[in-house]
C-alpha cells in the first residue's frame, strides 16, 4: 500500500486533484449502478413471482393434460404460451406435455395434493438444466365420465432466464456508463484542477522569477475573493513589504556610510597631520597638538556612540523587545537625570517625579530617557534651564534651546534625520528613532512640540502597570 500512495504523492498536484475526483465519481457511480441493479432484480423476481401466484391453468387445459397423461387420448394438449404446467399425483408421479421439460417433485408440491391451500414458490432445475420458478397449487380432475375425480396438483414455472436476461443486459449498460462517466470525470477534473491552478502556476512563476531575478516589483493579479486570491494578495504584500525592507535597508547603509565619513574624514586628517609632524620632526604648537587631540578625541566618542546606534538598530531581537516587568519610571528617570547632569554641568536641571510604575524592559526604557535628555542638553543655551516632570505617566522634558521649526517636526523620529541648524553639533541622527521604538514596545507614545516661551517640549505618555510589593526587586 505505501508503494502506490508513494507514486500517486510524487504526481503533480493537477493529476492527483484529477485521480481524485475521477475515483470518487468511480466510487459514486459503482454505488448507484449496484443498487440500481440489486432494485431492479428485486422489482422483476417480485413481478415474475406475482405473475405466477395469479396464474390459473384453464380447466380444459387441465383436463386434456391428465387425459393424456392417463393415456385416454393421444392428441396432445395445447401448449401454454411462456409456461411449463406439470401435473402432479398423491404418489409423486409427474407428467408434463409433449416437449416441455419435466420438473422436479419437491416436498411442498407433494403436501399441495389433497390440501386446499398453495405452495410456496421455489426454484427448481428442470431435466433440460434450465433454472425455473416453480408455484403449485391443488386441482382435482377425471380422466372420463366413469372414472372417480383424482386429487392433483399443478405446478406452474417460468424460466429464471425471464429476469436473469435484463439484468444481464441491464449490467452491461450500467458498466458502459459508468466507465463513460468515471472517463468523463476524470477529464473534467483534469480541466477543472488546470482551471482552478492556473492562479497558483502564476503564483509559482512570480516566487521562481524573484528567487531567480530578485525582482521585487513582481505583483500578481487578484481576482475574487477565494483562498486564491487572498494567497495571491498576501505573495503582493509579502514582495511589498520585502521591497520596502530592502529600500530601507540600502537607505540605512547609505545613510551609515553618509554619516561615519564625515568623522572618519576629520580623524584620519588630524592623525595624518600628528604623523606628518612626527615624520617631519617639525613639532605642532603645545595649544594646537592639545586641540587637534581634543578633536580625535571628539571625533572617536562620535564614532563610538554612532556604531552604538547602529548596532542598537541591528539586533536581531530589534523588532521584539526583551522581556517585560513592572518597573519605577521615577526611579529609571531619576538615573537617567543623573548622567545628563553630567553631560551639561552648567545647566540647571529641575525635576518633579512623581511615582509611575510601568511595563518595559529596564535598560532600553533608561536608554530611551538618557537619549531625550541628552537632546535637551544638546540645544540648551549655556546656563539654561531643564524642566523634567512625571505625573501620572506623562513624562515632560522641556527645553528652552531655539526649538524645532514646524516643517521639521514630521521627520525627527527618522533614522539619521537631523536638523540642517544640527549638522555641526555631535550625534549620530539615531537617537529618536530608537527612543520612539522604545516607547512604542512599551506601549506608549511619543510626542516633540514647540514650547510657549522658545524652546521644545518632548511628551512620553506610558501606560500604568499595577505596583509591585515592597520587597520586588525593581529597576
Amino acid at each position: 500500500m505505501t508503494g502506490p500512495l508513494r507514486r500517486v504523492r510524487a504526481l503533480p498536484l493537477r493529476s492527483r486533484l484529477a485521480l481524485l475526483v475521477a475515483t470518487a465519481v468511480a466510487a459514486a457511480v459503482a454505488a448507484v449502478a449496484v443498487a440500481c441493479w440489486f432494485v431492479t432484480r428485486e422489482q422483476l423476481e417480485d413481478r415474475q413471482d406475482e405473475a405466477l401466484r395469479g396464474t390459473q391453468v384453464d380447466q380444459t387445459y387441465l383436463v386434456n393434460l391428465y387425459r393424456y397423461c392417463k393415456g385416454t387420448t393421444k392428441l396432445p394438449p395445447t401448449a401454454y404460451s411462456g409456461f411449463t404446467v406439470q401435473l402432479i399425483d398423491a404418489q409423486g408421479n409427474a407428467c408434463v406435455a409433449p416437449g416441455s421439460p419435466e420438473l422436479p417433485v419437491s416436498e411442498d408440491d407433494l403436501d399441495v395434493v389433497g390440501s386446499d391451500r398453495p405452495g410456496p414458490l421455489h426454484t427448481e432445475t428442470a431435466s433440460d438444466g434450465a433454472r425455473m420458478r416453480v408455484f403449485t397449487y391443488p386441482v382435482t380432475a377425471t380422466g372420463g365420465p366413469a372414472e372417480p375425480h383424482t386429487e392433483l396438483g399443478v405446478s406452474i414455472a417460468r424460466p429464471l432466464s425471464e429476469v436473469g436476461d435484463p439484468l444481464s443486459t441491464l449490467a452491461w449498460v450500467l458498466l458502459l456508463v459508468s466507465g463513460i462517466g468515471v472517463v468523463g470525470a476524470g477529464a473534467a477534473g483534469l480541466w477543472i484542477a488546470r482551471s482552478g491552478l492556473r492562479p497558483v502556476d502564476e503564483l509559482t512563476e512570480a516566487v521562481e522569477h524573484v528567487a531567480r531575478t530578485e525582482d521585487l516589483t513582481v505583483r500578481i493579479p487578484v481576482e475574487g475573493e477565494d483562498e486564491i486570491a487572498r494567497l495571491s494578495h498576501s505573495f503582493n504584500s509579502m514582495t511589498a513589504s520585502l521591497a520596502t525592507s530592502r529600500d530601507r535597508q540600502a537607505q540605512l547603509i547609505a545613510d551609515a556610510g553618509h554619516e561615519l565619513r564625515t568623522p572618519l574624514t576629520s580623524l584620519r586628517t588630524n592623525v595624518e597631520l600628528l604623523a606628518r609632524s612626527e615624520e617631519t620632526g617639525r613639532a605642532i604648537p603645545p595649544d594646537d597638538r592639545r586641540a587637534l587631540m581634543a578633536s580625535v578625541k571628539a571625533q572617536m566618542t562620535e564614532l563610538a556612540a554612532l556604531i552604538g546606534d547602529l548596532q542598537e538598530l541591528a539586533r536581531p531581537d530589534a523588532a521584539q523587545p526583551g522581556p517585560l516587568q513592572v518597573v519605577a519610571l521615577h526611579d529609571i528617570t531619576r538615573a537617567a537625570l543623573r548622567r545628563a547632569r553630567l553631560r551639561g554641568p552648567e545647566l540647571t536641571i529641575t525635576e518633579d517625579l512623581a511615582p509611575w510604575y510601568v511595563r518595559a524592559e529596564p535598560a532600553a526604557l533608561e536608554r530611551a530617557i538618557v537619549n531625550v535628555l541628552d537632546n535637551a542638553v544638546k540645544f540648551s543655551p549655556s546656563r539654561g534651564t531643564i524642566d523634567v516632570v512625571l505625573h501620572r505617566g506623562r513624562l515632560t522634558v522641556r527645553d528652552h534651546g531655539p526649538g524645532i521649526p514646524a516643517d521639521e517636526l514630521p521627520h525627527v523620529f527618522e533614522r539619521f534625520w537631523r536638523s540642517p541648524s544640527a549638522r555641526q553639533l555631535p550625534g549620530s541622527g539615531l537617537g529618536l528613532s530608537i527612543v520612539a521604538r522604545t516607547v512604542r514596545q512599551s506601549g506608549g507614545d511619543i510626542a516633540l512640540t514647540p514650547a510657549e516661551g522658545g524652546g521644545t517640549e518632548a511628551v512620553i505618555n506610558l501606560p500604568g502597570a499595577p505596583q509591585p510589593p515592597p520587597d520586588a526587586v525593581t529597576a
